[in-house]
Formats: C-alpha cells, sequence, structure tokens
C-alpha cells in the first residue's frame, strides 16, 4: 500500500459522482468508499469501509472527501475527520472553471461542468453539482449546498447550511444590495428566486414563495 489514501465518505448517489472525479484527481493512489452503514463490500470497483477501518488503516497520510448531501451532517463529520487527524481534501473537476479573484474554503466538491465566475468568496465545505454556477461579486456561507443545474447570478449573498434545489434560478442581485439567500434556507427545485429569503425559511415555485404548512391556517 502506498503512503497515501483516498477515501470518499459516503457510498450512495452522490458520493458514486464524486469518486470518478477524485481518482483522477489522486492518479495512482488507493481509493475507498467510507460508509458505515454500508450495504455492499464494493461499488463500481472500490472497496466499502468503515470510518474506523479508515482510520486503521497503516499508512502515512489519510485523505478524505465528504459527500453527504445534508450539511449539518457534513460539518459534523468534517468536525470528527479534523480531530482524528484525517485531511479534508478538495475535489475539483478538471473540466471546472474558476476565475479570477475567487476564494474558496476547504472541503470543497466542484462537480463536472461547474462554474465560478469573478471575485466570488466560498466558505468551507461547499458542493456544486453538475452544471451549476455562482457568477461574478457572489459571498456564499459554509456547507452551502448546490443540486445539479443551480444558477446563481451576481450579487447574491447565501447564508451558512443553505440548500438551492435542482434547476433553481437566483436572480441577480446589485452592488450593495445583494440579494440574500438566509443561513439554514432551502430552495425548491426549480423556484426562481427574485426576492430576499429569510433564515430556514422554504421557498418554492416561480416566483419562489415561502412553502404554505399543512394545519397553520387562520380562524374565520
Amino acid at each position: 500500500m502506498s503512503n497515501k489514501v483516498y477515501a470518499v465518505f459516503g457510498a450512495s448517489g452522490f458520493g458514486r459522482e464524486v469518486m470518478p472525479v477524485l481518482r483522477e484527481q489522486a492518479k495512482g493512489s488507493q481509493l475507498f468508499f467510507v460508509d458505515d452503514n454500508r450495504t455492499h463490500n464494493e461499488v463500481n470497483g472500490h472497496q466499502v469501509i468503515s470510518y474506523e477501518q479508515f482510520l486503521g488503516l497503516d499508512v502515512e497520510s489519510k485523505f478524505i472527501t465528504i459527500a453527504i448531501a445534508d450539511s449539518t451532517i457534513r460539518k459534523k463529520l468534517a468536525e470528527r475527520c479534523m480531530v482524528d487527524g484525517v485531511a479534508i481534501v478538495d475535489v475539483v473537476a478538471a473540466n471546472s472553471v474558476v476565475l479570477d479573484g475567487v476564494q474558496i474554503g476547504e472541503g470543497a466538491i466542484l462537480c463536472p461542468f461547474t462554474m465560478i465566475t469573478s471575485n466570488v468568496k466560498v466558505g468551507i465545505g461547499f458542493h456544486a453539482n453538475i452544471y451549476s454556477y455562482v457568477a461574478h461579486d457572489c459571498v456564499i456561507g459554509d456547507y452551502v449546498t448546490f443540486a445539479p443545474g443551480v444558477k446563481c447570478n451576481g450579487n447574491i449573498e447565501i447564508g451558512d447550511f443553505a440548500y438551492i434545489g435542482t434547476g433553481a434560478i437566483i436572480k441577480q442581485g446589485r452592488p450593495g444590495k445583494q440579494l440574500r439567500i438566509g443561513k439554514g434556507a432551502v430552495v425548491g427545485m426549480g423556484a426562481v428566486v427574485t426576492k430576499d429569503v429569510a433564515d430556514g425559511a422554504v421557498v418554492v415555485g416561480n416566483p419562489a414563495k415561502p412553502l404554505a404548512r399543512k394545519g397553520l391556517g387562520t380562524n374565520g
């Protein structure tokens, strides 16, 4: 075994999409899936092991990427890895595009055909799924998740732990008056966001509006 091993934390659908990107990036290294709830011992030619088994590998350095969509779980796993001396590795597809003046925190996954344009600041643990983009002058918080095909236009601020659903479009803000997606907010699949979204809100539709909660009617 080489002195370095790499792993994808999570052997479900997204993890299986991330593995080929990591494999290309870490050519010649041994790779594993890490999944404590594994149902198979091997997936797509890579052994699936528990986290404790991964820690027990007799190697000099261990690197992992966390392919878990739930941002709060992703944060907990990242913190666990850091305590255990496991390095969080960025996974960046060869055909992704990152332009000038971009800052990206550690633990990012940029899937194939993603783009981050100029003068963008991105926090830690960011996931950008296939065909999604972040345009100029955006500020993205920690552990934000973009599903496939998200269109985040310029001058947008997205709070920590927000989830932006497949095909959602976020209208461009203005310099000094960014359109804001709040902390922990969820933007539904295909939603078109034209105004600020509050912390923790769930918005759907075109234009995006807060999701009505069942059983919360009004008297009269």
